[in-house]
């Protein structure tokens, strides 16, 4: 993540500016370059929303996952880009950024944000995590397969874990899933997945043969 020089922006000069190539998110009106996600990384994210794109299509949902849609909340000038974003294309008539910007700001549009976590984890558990409680995002997922965050986090020892937390009357309450712990998740009750199948899906065929 690289924090770009430049004077606070509006949602709107962001959008207007943002290039078609790259990643970037707008953070209080600041411009941050995101690293493009590399190996492990997009495996995992690829790996994810596979998994439930199956899911949502088994069910016959009007779910998709878009390329590059932001997502804004709406007390202040930031603009998120998460790496897994699933949206209900049954509520988009309803956004008022959607049509211009492909950026969605209401609860009914995102089903489910999947964040997966890099080097900049505080982003992830602390900014992210507060503005989509905000929103009121009914369930964000923190997948933290090299177990990189705080102990406060993830507890301690720190391990590979996936923390899923769920909108319960306004505020998020958090599950954590390690190892062979079969994933829960609010919008998809019947998953079938294990919080192991998604780490080894960051690892290479070395890193999984050696145990790691």
């Amino acid at each position: 993540m690289i924090q770009t020089a430049t004077k606070p922006l509006t949602f709107e000069e962001f959008a207007e500016w943002k290039p078609e190539n790259g990643r970037y998110e707008l953070h209080n009106g600041g411009i941050v370059e995101m690293s493009q996600p590399l190996g492990g990384h997009e495996k995992v994210i690829g790996f994810s929303a596979r998994k439930l794109t199956v899911e949502f299509d088994r069910l016959n949902l009007p779910y998709f996952i878009p390329k590059q849609a932001l997502v804004k909340p709406p007390e202040n000038e930031s603009a998120y880009s998460p790496d897994v974003l699933i949206l209900n294309e049954a509520n988009l008539a309803s956004e008022p950024l959607w049509q211009k910007f492909s950026t969605v700001t209401q609860a009914a549009s995102i089903p489910l944000v999947i964040e997966v976590v890099s080097t900049n984890w505080q982003d992830d558990y602390i900014r992210k995590l507060g503005e989509y409680e905000l929103i009121g995002l009914p369930e964000y997922w923190i997948v933290d397969y090299f177990g990189l965050a705080g102990r406060r986090f993830i507890g301690n020892p720190k391990q590979p874990t996936i923390s899923i937390y769920q909108l319960v009357d306004g505020e998020y309450e958090v599950s954590l899933f390690r190892g062979n712990d079969r994933i829960e998740s609010p919008t998809f009750p019947e998953l079938n997945l294990t919080a192991q199948q998604v780490f080894q899906a960051g690892l290479t065929a070395g890193e999984i043969a050696g145990g790691a």
